[in-house]
């Protein structure tokens, strides 16, 4: 799994995971706000961009390799771990299940109570995956995911190269998603984020993800969708940078 490394290298560590379909270059806004203070870790999650060589089987799988990572960070290292939807998931279990690797954890647009009729949707995505690879159509799935002009390039490299076996993957592992037991007792802090306009049972869910963990605040932009840190950077940037410095 491609992995990039930016900014302060003697900072606190923040990890950047990104949703299903996008990749690493989706925080750019991100890297640049905090490279000065932060050291930071991007990683394109498999079968995404740089990492589209190795299939994305499991969320389980992303965690273990993101967990080898940061065992290799020097002993006590602060980490904070950064994830949007997919990522967020990934960032709910990774923080869960290894508590002693991460320090704190922001949780944006996370899906937590999975869907309905899932072989269905594998139906529909194994009809739907052929377009990913048509402009035409990549282009109107980037401005449902508020993806930027600037960034359009990215998305088209992205969506044309996700192969159908790894997008079947992550959409099962999306739909099947359950928020570990141990989230209760993570005994950092977390940031959890939201778009108003994202689906009810998404707002729903991330309202008892934060009931759930006692250490834990919930910010809603009532005017966002499900893309928040692309659709609101600077807001975005300014929740965090909050946040961090009250919990650094």
């Amino acid at each position: 799994m491609y992995l990039r490394e930016a900014g302060n290298v003697d900072g606190p560590v923040l990890v950047l995971i990104h949703g299903g379909g996008v990749a690493g270059w989706m925080w750019r806004a991100q890297i640049e706000h905090f490279a000065a203070r932060h050291r930071l870790l991007v990683p394109d999650l498999p079968g995404h961009d740089h990492s589209h060589g190795t299939a994305f089987t499991t969320s389980a799988a992303v965690v273990a390799e993101l967990v080898a990572h940061l065992d290799r960070l020097p002993a006590g290292a602060d980490v904070t771990v950064v994830g949007f939807s997919l990522g967020a998931q990934i960032a709910v279990e990774l923080a869960a299940t290894h508590p002693e690797l991460v320090t704190r954890v922001v949780v944006v647009s996370a899906l937590t109570r999975g869907v309905a009729l899932a072989g269905l949707g594998d139906r529909l995505v194994g009809l739907t995956a052929p377009l990913a690879r048509q402009t035409w159509f990549a282009r109107l799935q980037a401005k449902a995911l508020f993806v930027p002009d600037d960034l359009l390039d990215d998305y088209l490299r992205t969506s044309k190269a996700l192969p159908k076996d790894s997008l079947l993957a992550l959409t099962r592992a999306n739909s099947a998603f359950r928020v570990p037991p141990a989230w209760r007792t993570f005994p950092g802090p977390a940031l959890l984020l939201a778009g108003g306009k994202e689906p009810r049972a998404l707002r729903e869910g991330m309202r008892q993800l934060g009931r759930d963990h006692a250490n834990s605040e919930l910010v809603v932009h009532p005017g966002a969708g499900h893309g928040l840190p692309l659709q609101h950077p600077e807001w975005f940037n300014a929740r965090l940078g909050d946040w961090l410095r009250r919990h650094l």
